[in-house]
């Protein structure tokens, strides 16, 4: 269903902080210009922690509509209520997405049973494919393998986005959820050695920046082709260090904006990327030749 570079967008907004509808739009555009294999909206790095329910639908339906079929939009619906991953899955599947990226509840730290029935819950409320979001070092919990083995065999849970930087998990689910389970990289450093070693492809931040050399990046990984994937790779090591220089999604919106995308919009409690280091951010940009 899903496969290769599928970048987490930054959502586009006004220096006053509202949505920016016309760049959303045209950051659609761009990414089906450049290939990237599908989108992801409104996930950490589109800022949902800051979004309310209305803006959340807003987007998802304006990307839906500009993609017009053309590429996929999987929407960010995670949320630490149960309820309101529901109400945010509803709303995903009335504007047409094709999937949802559900992360695990932040801040609550529910046991794996209680991981479990949230997610069986959100997949029998709502008849939308769902692909599970485990990202401990933002949520303070671990989804572990044996329960998404145990979700993986609810019909509409079809994949795992695993950012835990475990490589060794590659492996594990593919034995315990078979062939058909997708899984994704959500670390772009480690995304190449996570394709090889089983995954269909990467939910990306580095993707924002340099999306044609990621989908390039993750279609030969995918064809099995490591060392002109490598090169590419390589190329690409500045952004996937640096665009965390500090906390996403910061850097990735400063160096959307340098590549002209985006005006210089992001909502408190984040502030713009720190003066000292945008030359840092500017020159991975340059080595991974999306500037001059």
């Amino acid at each position: 269903m899903f496969q290769g570079s599928i970048p987490a967008l930054v959502t586009p907004m006004h220096p006053d902080g509202s949505l920016d509808e016309a760049a959303l739009r045209q950051l659609v555009d761009f990414h089906i210009e450049k290939q990237s294999d599908a989108l992801v909206i409104v996930g950490t790095t589109g800022e949902s922690a800051t979004l309310d329910e209305q803006e959340h639908c807003k987007i998802i339906r304006i990307a839906v509509e500009q993609a017009n079929g053309r590429l996929s939009i999987i929407a960010g619906t995670g949320a630490n209520s149960t309820t309101e991953a529901i109400e945010l899955s509803q709303c995903a599947k009335a504007a047409g997405a094709k999937a949802s990226l559900s992360v695990t509840p932040y801040y609550n730290k529910p046991t794996q049973e209680g991981l479990y029935q949230h997610f069986k819950t959100i997949a029998e409320a709502v008849d939308l494919p769902i692909i599970l979001y485990n990202v401990p070092g933002r949520t303070g919990c671990d989804l572990q393998p044996a329960t998404v083995e145990r979700l993986s065999k609810i019909n509409n849970i079809i994949g795992l986005k695993d950012a835990t930087g475990d490589l060794g998990r590659v492996r594990d689910h593919r034995r315990r959820c078979g062939k058909d389970f997708l899984l994704f990289s959500g670390n772009d450093d480690t995304a190449l050695d996570f394709i090889i070693l089983g995954g269909q492809g990467v939910i990306s931040v580095t993707a924002n920046v340099a999306p044609k050399a990621m989908h390039d990046m993750a279609t030969l990984g995918l064809q099995g082709d490591r060392a002109a994937a490598e090169a590419i790779d390589n190329t690409l090591i500045g952004l996937h260090k640096h665009l965390f220089i500090e906390p996403n999604p910061i850097p990735v919106k400063w160096a959307v904006q340098r590549l002209g995308l985006i005006k210089a919009g992001i909502r408190l409690p984040l502030v713009p990327l720190n003066v000292a280091h945008q030359s840092t951010v500017e020159q991975a940009m340059r080595d991974a030749g999306v500037l001059e």
